[in-house]
Protein backbone atom coordinates (compact mmCIF):
# COMPACT_ATOMS: atom_id res chain seq x y z
CA UNK A 1 0.00 0.00 0.00
CA UNK A 2 0.93 3.54 -0.23
CA UNK A 3 0.27 6.16 1.89
CA UNK A 4 0.23 9.84 1.85
CA UNK A 5 -1.56 12.77 3.14
CA UNK A 6 -2.92 15.52 1.08
CA UNK A 7 -5.35 19.17 1.33
CA UNK A 8 -8.56 19.26 -0.40
CA UNK A 9 -10.26 23.11 0.60
CA UNK A 10 -9.25 23.23 3.66
CA UNK A 11 -9.42 19.95 4.85
CA UNK A 12 -6.73 17.16 5.36
CA UNK A 13 -6.73 13.60 4.50
CA UNK A 14 -4.78 10.50 4.85
CA UNK A 15 -4.93 8.27 2.05
CA UNK A 16 -4.02 4.51 1.66
CA UNK A 17 -3.72 4.06 -1.84
CA UNK A 18 -2.95 0.88 -3.98
CA UNK A 19 -0.86 2.56 -6.55
CA UNK A 20 2.21 4.83 -6.49
CA UNK A 21 1.12 6.82 -8.98
CA UNK A 22 -2.25 7.99 -7.37
CA UNK A 23 0.34 10.08 -4.69
CA UNK A 24 2.25 11.54 -8.05
CA UNK A 25 -1.14 12.35 -9.10
CA UNK A 26 -2.51 14.35 -6.00
CA UNK A 27 1.62 15.78 -5.85
CA UNK A 28 0.21 19.78 -5.83
CA UNK A 29 -2.00 18.73 -2.75
CA UNK A 30 0.67 16.85 -0.77
CA UNK A 31 0.80 17.82 2.83
CA UNK A 32 2.82 16.93 5.77
CA UNK A 33 0.17 17.86 8.19
CA UNK A 34 -2.29 16.03 10.93
CA UNK A 35 -5.11 14.57 8.73
CA UNK A 36 -8.84 14.73 9.90
CA UNK A 37 -10.04 12.35 7.96
CA UNK A 38 -8.65 8.51 6.82
CA UNK A 39 -9.50 6.87 3.37
CA UNK A 40 -8.62 3.57 2.34
CA UNK A 41 -8.95 1.80 -0.94
CA UNK A 42 -9.60 -1.88 -1.77
CA UNK A 43 -9.59 -3.62 -4.98
CA UNK A 44 -13.42 -4.63 -4.21
CA UNK A 45 -13.64 0.07 -4.73
CA UNK A 46 -12.28 -0.61 -7.39
CA UNK A 47 -14.92 -3.06 -8.54
CA UNK A 48 -17.49 -0.82 -7.58
CA UNK A 49 -16.87 2.44 -8.68
CA UNK A 50 -16.04 0.55 -12.72
CA UNK A 51 -19.98 -0.06 -12.30
CA UNK A 52 -21.05 3.18 -10.43
CA UNK A 53 -19.27 4.83 -13.46
CA UNK A 54 -21.10 2.31 -16.41
CA UNK A 55 -24.57 3.64 -14.69
CA UNK A 56 -23.52 7.22 -14.98
CA UNK A 57 -22.61 6.47 -18.19
CA UNK A 58 -26.28 5.13 -19.09
CA UNK A 59 -27.92 7.99 -17.52
CA UNK A 60 -25.77 10.51 -19.90
CA UNK A 61 -26.46 8.82 -22.65
CA UNK A 62 -22.61 7.99 -23.05
CA UNK A 63 -20.87 4.91 -24.27
CA UNK A 64 -19.45 2.73 -21.21
CA UNK A 65 -16.11 2.58 -21.12
CA UNK A 66 -13.47 -0.27 -19.32
CA UNK A 67 -11.01 2.09 -17.31
CA UNK A 68 -8.00 1.67 -15.65
CA UNK A 69 -7.33 0.33 -11.90
CA UNK A 70 -5.48 3.47 -11.49
CA UNK A 71 -7.78 5.47 -12.87
CA UNK A 72 -10.79 4.27 -10.63
CA UNK A 73 -8.47 4.84 -7.67
CA UNK A 74 -8.55 8.41 -8.29
CA UNK A 75 -12.20 8.38 -9.10
CA UNK A 76 -12.99 6.24 -5.73
CA UNK A 77 -10.68 8.61 -3.83
CA UNK A 78 -12.44 11.61 -5.48
CA UNK A 79 -15.89 10.13 -4.42
CA UNK A 80 -15.09 9.59 -1.12
CA UNK A 81 -13.13 13.13 -0.83
CA UNK A 82 -16.66 14.82 -1.83
CA UNK A 83 -18.88 12.51 0.11
CA UNK A 84 -16.63 13.72 3.50
CA UNK A 85 -16.60 17.28 1.93
CA UNK A 86 -20.23 17.50 1.64
CA UNK A 87 -20.90 17.21 4.79
CA UNK A 88 -19.20 20.00 5.23
CA UNK A 89 -20.65 22.21 2.98
CA UNK A 90 -18.32 22.17 0.19
CA UNK A 91 -20.24 20.72 -3.10
CA UNK A 92 -18.52 18.98 -5.99
CA UNK A 93 -19.97 20.73 -9.45
CA UNK A 94 -18.96 19.70 -12.91
CA UNK A 95 -17.24 22.69 -14.49
CA UNK A 96 -14.34 24.58 -15.54
CA UNK A 97 -13.50 27.54 -13.21
CA UNK A 98 -11.25 30.37 -14.38
CA UNK A 99 -10.26 33.14 -12.63
CA UNK A 100 -9.93 36.46 -13.98
CA UNK A 101 -8.68 39.76 -11.68
CA UNK A 102 -9.24 37.53 -8.62
CA UNK A 103 -12.68 36.24 -8.93
CA UNK A 104 -13.64 32.51 -10.09
CA UNK A 105 -16.37 32.30 -12.77
CA UNK A 106 -17.40 28.51 -12.91
CA UNK A 107 -18.79 27.79 -16.35
CA UNK A 108 -21.18 24.16 -16.66
CA UNK A 109 -23.29 22.38 -19.47
CA UNK A 110 -23.98 19.04 -20.75
CA UNK A 111 -20.84 16.98 -21.77
CA UNK A 112 -19.18 17.80 -25.04
CA UNK A 113 -21.03 21.14 -25.29
CA UNK A 114 -17.57 23.14 -24.97
CA UNK A 115 -16.82 24.10 -21.18
CA UNK A 116 -12.89 23.56 -21.61
CA UNK A 117 -13.05 26.08 -24.85
CA UNK A 118 -14.95 28.44 -23.56
CA UNK A 119 -12.33 28.67 -20.42
CA UNK A 120 -9.52 28.44 -23.18
CA UNK A 121 -10.46 31.67 -24.77
CA UNK A 122 -10.57 33.45 -21.34
CA UNK A 123 -6.74 31.77 -20.81
CA UNK A 124 -5.98 33.11 -24.55
CA UNK A 125 -7.53 36.64 -24.93
CA UNK A 126 -6.60 37.95 -21.49
CA UNK A 127 -3.47 35.73 -20.75
CA UNK A 128 -1.69 36.44 -17.42
CA UNK A 129 -4.48 38.05 -15.67
CA UNK A 130 -6.32 34.57 -15.70
CA UNK A 131 -5.71 31.30 -13.47
CA UNK A 132 -7.25 27.97 -14.16
CA UNK A 133 -8.72 26.72 -10.61
CA UNK A 134 -10.18 23.55 -12.08
CA UNK A 135 -11.25 22.15 -15.94
CA UNK A 136 -13.53 19.70 -14.48
CA UNK A 137 -14.11 19.04 -11.13
CA UNK A 138 -13.60 22.23 -8.56
CA UNK A 139 -15.36 22.60 -4.67
CA UNK A 140 -17.49 24.97 -3.57
CA UNK A 141 -17.15 26.02 0.00
CA UNK A 142 -20.53 27.50 0.77
CA UNK A 143 -21.00 30.00 3.29
CA UNK A 144 -22.96 32.90 5.07
CA UNK A 145 -21.39 35.30 3.36
CA UNK A 146 -20.22 33.71 -0.05
CA UNK A 147 -19.21 31.14 -2.05
CA UNK A 148 -15.49 29.72 -2.52
CA UNK A 149 -13.77 27.74 -5.38
CA UNK A 150 -11.06 25.43 -4.78
CA UNK A 151 -9.11 23.53 -7.12
CA UNK A 152 -8.77 19.72 -7.28
CA UNK A 153 -6.87 17.12 -8.25
CA UNK A 154 -9.36 15.84 -10.64
CA UNK A 155 -8.84 18.14 -13.25
CA UNK A 156 -10.59 16.62 -16.34
CA UNK A 157 -8.79 15.36 -19.66
CA UNK A 158 -6.52 17.96 -20.50
CA UNK A 159 -4.83 18.41 -16.59
CA UNK A 160 -5.55 21.66 -16.51
CA UNK A 161 -5.82 23.16 -12.54
CA UNK A 162 -3.97 23.91 -9.69
CA UNK A 163 -4.42 24.18 -6.13
CA UNK A 164 -5.62 27.61 -5.84
CA UNK A 165 -8.69 29.52 -4.07
CA UNK A 166 -10.88 32.29 -5.35
CA UNK A 167 -14.45 33.93 -4.48
CA UNK A 168 -17.01 32.82 -6.96
CA UNK A 169 -17.98 35.81 -8.48
CA UNK A 170 -20.51 33.87 -11.15
CA UNK A 171 -21.87 30.47 -12.56
CA UNK A 172 -22.87 29.73 -16.24
CA UNK A 173 -24.55 27.53 -18.12
CA UNK A 174 -23.30 27.05 -21.77
CA UNK A 175 -25.11 26.50 -24.78
CA UNK A 176 -23.76 26.70 -28.25
CA UNK A 177 -25.32 28.89 -30.58
CA UNK A 178 -25.15 30.98 -33.57
CA UNK A 179 -24.12 34.15 -31.99
CA UNK A 180 -22.71 35.26 -28.03
CA UNK A 181 -25.66 36.03 -26.45
CA UNK A 182 -25.39 35.68 -22.34
CA UNK A 183 -28.86 36.60 -20.15
CA UNK A 184 -28.97 36.43 -16.27
CA UNK A 185 -30.42 33.62 -15.23
CA UNK A 186 -33.41 32.87 -12.08
CA UNK A 187 -32.71 30.10 -9.54
CA UNK A 188 -35.62 28.42 -11.30
CA UNK A 189 -34.21 28.50 -14.56
CA UNK A 190 -31.04 27.11 -13.10
CA UNK A 191 -32.18 24.44 -10.48
CA UNK A 192 -32.41 21.54 -12.92
CA UNK A 193 -28.87 22.25 -14.65
CA UNK A 194 -26.96 22.37 -11.20
CA UNK A 195 -28.64 19.29 -9.02
CA UNK A 196 -27.73 17.57 -11.97
CA UNK A 197 -23.90 18.73 -12.24
CA UNK A 198 -23.42 18.82 -8.85
CA UNK A 199 -21.66 15.61 -6.85
CA UNK A 200 -24.81 13.32 -5.64
CA UNK A 201 -24.19 10.79 -2.85
CA UNK A 202 -25.64 7.44 -2.86
CA UNK A 203 -27.68 7.75 0.70
CA UNK A 204 -30.04 10.98 -1.21
CA UNK A 205 -29.81 14.51 -2.56
CA UNK A 206 -30.97 16.18 0.20
CA UNK A 207 -28.10 17.43 1.26
CA UNK A 208 -26.91 19.08 -2.16
CA UNK A 209 -30.28 20.09 -2.67
CA UNK A 210 -30.10 22.57 0.29
CA UNK A 211 -26.36 23.45 -0.50
CA UNK A 212 -27.61 24.08 -4.56
CA UNK A 213 -30.47 26.50 -3.17
CA UNK A 214 -28.13 28.48 -0.65
CA UNK A 215 -25.03 28.75 -3.57
CA UNK A 216 -27.66 30.23 -5.86
CA UNK A 217 -28.66 32.76 -3.35
CA UNK A 218 -25.26 33.92 -3.24
CA UNK A 219 -23.85 33.58 -6.53
CA UNK A 220 -24.91 35.60 -9.68
CA UNK A 221 -26.47 33.17 -12.57
CA UNK A 222 -26.16 32.97 -16.17
CA UNK A 223 -26.84 31.73 -19.49
CA UNK A 224 -25.05 32.19 -22.25
CA UNK A 225 -25.31 30.84 -25.58
CA UNK A 226 -21.88 31.08 -27.71
CA UNK A 227 -19.84 30.35 -30.37
CA UNK A 228 -16.57 28.75 -31.27
CA UNK A 229 -15.07 32.26 -31.09
CA UNK A 230 -12.98 33.92 -28.56
CA UNK A 231 -15.00 36.82 -28.55
CA UNK A 232 -17.02 35.21 -26.38
CA UNK A 233 -14.94 35.31 -23.48
CA UNK A 234 -15.16 38.99 -23.79
CA UNK A 235 -18.56 38.99 -24.23
CA UNK A 236 -19.28 36.52 -20.81
CA UNK A 237 -16.75 39.12 -18.67
CA UNK A 238 -17.76 42.14 -19.40
CA UNK A 239 -21.33 41.04 -18.57
CA UNK A 240 -20.56 38.38 -15.30
CA UNK A 241 -17.35 40.84 -13.81
CA UNK A 242 -20.63 43.36 -13.02
CA UNK A 243 -22.26 40.83 -10.71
Amino acid sequence: MNIFRMEIAGFRFEVNALFESTAAYCRDYRTEEEPGFFIDVSRDDLIREQHLLNVEADEEGLKRRKFSDMFLERSVIQRKVAEILLKRDILMLHGSTVAMDGQAYLFTASCGTGKSTHTRFWREVFGERTVMVNDDKPFLRIEADGVTAYGSPWTGKHGLGGNVVFPLNGICILKRGPVNVIRKMTPDEARDMLLHQSFQPEDGTGCVNGLVERMMELVPLWEMECTKDPRAAVIAFEAMKMG
